[in-house]
């Protein structure tokens, strides 16, 4: 079996975290700039699984081991996130009915 090059990892993480980006200034739902924040995370976490084989492949097994348990914690994260933002977004839409963040002024004076 041949391994992944480290860079090419990197770069998928990168175009990752692009996409997300760009879902998040472009977007106006609610609901999709939620979906392109946990793609950014996703990219996140693909990078401290590859910096964590870089180390295991270089002998360093504590050092992977913390990217690894990075990456639990990451998870852990985005479910809270979940959690929170979905009940957020029912809140808001019995509210308003909408969440195009646009047409939201909830925090105006």
């Amino acid at each position: 079996m041949i391994p992944i090059p480290i860079p090419w990892i990197l770069a998928v993480s990168a175009v990752l975290f692009a996409i997300g980006a760009i879902g998040v200034l472009l977007r106006r739902n609610a609901i999709v700039i939620f979906l392109a924040v946990e793609i950014m995370l996703n990219a996140a976490n693909l990078a401290f699984v590859a910096f964590a084989l870089d180390m295991a492949r270089s002998g360093n097994a504590p050092a992977a081991l913390a990217g690894q348990i990075f990456v639990f914690f990451v998870i852990g994260v985005a479910a809270a996130e979940a959690a929170v933002g979905l009940a957020l977004f029912i809140a808001i839409y019995r509210l308003k009915e909408t969440i195009d963040v646009d047409r939201l002024n909830i925090l105006r004076w």
